[in-house]
């Protein structure tokens, strides 16, 4: 019997003790719960510095490191350049005529375009579109593999400094007449423009806001291509005589040497009507002006408006 007792005495303390090292296991698994939960709860003293927040990379804080790595700072983000100021910038115009008239002003470096609110309008080109029909001419032969003759450059020259019409229908011809001018719309991308109903050069209709597209086409070496660009070019900063006129009129004797042109100017008498165009090449810019007004004003009066344009548009 005694036996007995001792041994329910021994059976109740091993279970009190069994009891009680389930209660510290319960105890502990809850505390870990707790401080686990701590942790992960925003603003807690014990919640862990090395947590990603949203936005901002894994041990991002004040030591300004990325990636967890000593010493290497995060680099700071270098600002866009800033383009330097062109010597022309777009501005209202105003021109004191009766007839019609419009003008654009592209920034080369970025393509941009603005002008008057009717730039997409077309005139007649005249002789503006000398500046293209030599520059097609030149691309053409150095696709083929030919360098023109001395004969051939010498009409692509006297056409852009003199604006010698023979020699401008010469060469259109072996561009292939209106196809050359297809090229052009295709090439330069421009969206307002079309060849001439007669087939003729000198009716090649051109807006203003294409006319500044073709400049930049042929500064760009579109055009003429990489071989013959920059002859093309110092031949249009050569234009003399009764064709210098125009937008690089308004601007100091020493800037104007570095401006190309190619201007346009004739007597429409079944119109009554004369036109005068203006286009020119800048360092990061190109300029074109239309005109189109009553025959008897005569060529100059177009070509002031031109100067006038470029005049306001000069920003020095």
């Amino acid at each position: 019997m005694a036996r007995r007792r001792d041994s329910a005495r021994g059976t109740g303390s091993d279970s009190t003790r069994a009891t009680a090292l389930r209660l510290s296991l319960i105890t502990g698994v809850l505390l870990v719960l707790v401080l686990v939960g701590l942790r992960l709860l925003p603003g807690s003293p014990f919640a862990s510095t090395a947590a990603a927040r949203w936005g901002e990379p894994a041990g991002s804080g004040d030591s300004a490191t990325t990636g967890g790595t000593p010493g290497r700072t995060t680099p700071t983000p270098t600002p866009s350049p800033t383009l330097p100021p062109l010597p022309v910038a777009p501005t209202n115009v105003t021109v004191d005529t009766d007839g019609w008239w419009n003008w654009a002003l592209m920034d080369t470096r970025t393509g941009k375009i603005s002008g008057s609110g009717n730039m997409d309008e077309t005139n007649p080109t005249a002789s503006m579109i000398k500046a293209w029909i030599g520059a097609d001419y030149l691309r053409r032969a150095a696709e083929k593999g030919q360098t023109p003759s001395d004969a051939r450059l010498h009409q692509v020259s006297i056409m852009i400094r003199d604006s010698d019409n023979a020699a401008a229908q010469t060469l259109y011809e072996l561009n292939g007449g209106t196809a050359s001018i297809k090229r052009l719309i295709d090439i330069c991308e421009l969206t307002d423009s079309s060849p001439s109903a007669d087939g003729g050069w000198s009716r090649t209709a051109l807006s203003a806001r294409d006319a500044a597209r073709m400049g930049a086409c042929i500064a760009d070496g579109r055009a003429a291509g990489p071989k013959w660009t920059e002859w093309l070019l110092d031949e249009m900063r050569a234009v003399r005589g009764v064709g210098n006129f125009g937008i690089r009129k308004a601007f100091p004797a020493s800037v104007q040497k570095t401006i190309a042109i190619k201007n346009g100017w004739v007597d429409r008498t079944r119109e009554q009507k004369y036109t005068v165009n203006c286009l020119a090449i800048g360092d990061g810019w190109t300029m074109a002006v239309e005109t189109r007004y009553a025959i008897n004003l005569g060529y100059t009066h177009g070509a002031k408006i031109c100067e006038d344009v470029a005049r306001q548009l000069r920003t020095d």
